[in-house]
This record gives structure tokens, sequence and C-alpha cells, in this order.
């Protein structure tokens, strides 16, 4: 009897540390550090989209808008960007569900895993990364540059800067989650 009150405490523990603090956590990482990180005096990488990749498969639709919206709000407030955040976030978390479809193995995803590379491979994880990645940069800077003599400033922001986060993406998977 006590050890299943343990197992469900440390079960509680763990979901309060991965769903709450740990967004907390990057999201700080990202206003604090990255947001001064810049390539070629331009490009930032957007590493709290990492927040969105790794929530769990099942995650309920409400509760992934839910994240992005207060992520992409949460990151606009910080860098003063007037919603283009908000708007693109709240997309990535729109259209997770269709990319995992598409990525989905033959026999679908089990209840409880998460969308890791140690779980389900790198050309795995980078194909999704670099897909949720490319759609939410898109959005971002179709609404940054805003007019249609910028389509060619929206496709090199957006493949240079997909590029960017991709690659800080994979590199948090080879160093933070290596276990």
């Amino acid at each position: 009897m006590a050890c299943r009150k343990w197992k469900r405490r440390s079960s509680m523990i763990k979901s309060i540390i991965r769903y709450f603090i740990a967004p907390v956590l990057l999201i700080l990482l990202q206003v604090l550090v990255l947001n001064h990180v810049h390539l070629f005096n331009r490009f930032t990488p957007q590493f709290y989209l990492l927040i969105i990749i790794l929530l769990p498969f099942e995650t309920p639709r409400w509760t992934m808008l839910f994240y992005g919206f207060f992520l992409g709000l949460t990151i606009d407030v910080f860098t003063d960007s007037l919603g283009l955040h908000t708007i693109s976030t709240l997309f990535a978390a729109y259209i997770r569900h269709f990319i995992l479809q598409v990525l989905a193995p033959r026999d679908g995803y089990e209840p409880g895993m998460l969308p890791r590379a140690k779980t389900f491979g790198f050309p795995w994880f980078i194909k999704f990364a670099f897909a949720l990645t490319l759609l939410h940069h898109l959005v971002l800077y179709i609404f940054e540059v805003f007019k249609f003599s910028g389509i060619g400033t929206i496709i090199i922001y957006t493949i240079v800067g997909t590029l960017f986060t991709t690659l800080t993406l994979v590199i948090s998977q080879l160093f933070i989650f290596r276990k």
C-alpha cells in the first residue's frame, strides 16, 4: 500500500517537473541566454519549441494549443515582438498532430511514449523537429516581413532559421536526453 502511494507521488512529482518546471526553465534559457545568440547577426535559435516537440503523443489538442498560446505569449512579452511568437507557436502546436501522423511508425505510437531521439532514433527526430520548426518559422517570418515583395526574404529567413533551430534541438537530444 505504501509502495503504491510512493509510486503515485513520484509519478506526480515527475509530471510537475516535466510539464511545469522544465518549460519555465526552457523559457528562461531562451529569454536570458539564447535570445542573445545570433547567427549572421539575424537568426536566433527558437529553442523554446522543444516544449511543444517533447509533449507526449497523446496530449489532447486543447492542451497543446494552451501550451502553444501561453508559450508564444510569454516569449512575445519578453522579446516585445507583438504576437509573432504567439501566432507561430500556436500554429506549431496545432499542426504537430498532423506531422506526427505523417511520421508515425507502421504500428503507431504506444501510449506513454515520448517523442525523443533515443526512443525513435535520430533520423525520425530530425524529420519531426525540422518539419515542425519549418512550419513555425514560415508563419513567424510571414508575419514579420508581411509583404508579398518580401517572399524571397521570407524563404531565406525560414530556411536558415529552421536549420539553426533544428541543429540546437538535435544537440539538446545529444546532451540533455542521453540516458
